[in-house]
């Protein structure tokens, strides 16, 4: 997630010198955001090769793990928050890591791709998967395993106990209050165990 005003949103829900997990960091610039500007440490867990020599070139901590194998190498509440930021979508165990992030986190950050964004509502009644910035794939490249909406994620976080702290959308940076599961292309959750 490299856009300026979209880190900063997320950042804002970190609390200044948090000891953070970033679960599938990619390049480690959320990382380093939180380093420099909230004085967090931490660790980045990443899979892909060039995005972890990229973590260690901007001197982010990084473990090379694919999160499919789980996070059973980290304590219960080892760290103050851990972050999926578009993440969950990638994994075919998303539920599991989910419950594995408010495990390991006192508290946890996600955000991901919200699919019932009205333009991609308005793509599938043409008959059309969306094709926009949040989804620049079409269907049949897409790294994306699931799609999910803001509304799925509240029902997940009920069904596994996990208490929603903040909950909102963005969109092109702006934060959405209102009616986020329409009219923001990202859902942004904090939680904790309930």
């Amino acid at each position: 997630m490299s856009d300026k005003l979209t880190m900063q949103s997320i950042a804002r829900l970190v609390p200044p010198g948090s000891r953070v997990l970033d679960l599938g960091c990619g390049d480690g610039a959320m990382l380093d955001y939180l380093q420099r500007e909230r004085g967090c440490s931490g660790y980045g867990v990443e899979f892909d090769d060039q995005n972890v020599l990229a973590c260690a070139k901007r001197r982010v901590n990084v473990i090379q793990l694919n999160l499919e194998e789980g996070l059973s190498m980290f304590d219960d509440a080892s760290f103050d928050v851990v972050l999926q930021i578009d993440t969950l979508q990638h994994l075919r165990n998303a539920e599991t890591m989910l419950v594995e992030t408010a495990r390991v986190g006192r508290a946890g950050i996600v955000a991901f791709p919200n699919f019932a964004h009205w333009p991609n509502r308005l793509a599938i009644a043409r008959g059309r998967m969306p094709v926009t910035k949040r989804l620049p794939y079409q269907w049949y490249d897409t790294p994306n395993i699931r799609v999910g909406t803001y509304k799925d994620f509240e029902v997940l976080a009920t069904k596994n106990r996990l208490a929603i702290l903040e909950a909102y959308g963005l969109q092109e940076g702006r934060e959405v209050r209102f009616l986020p599961n329409a009219r923001a292309g990202t859902a942004v959750f904090k939680f904790e165990r309930g």
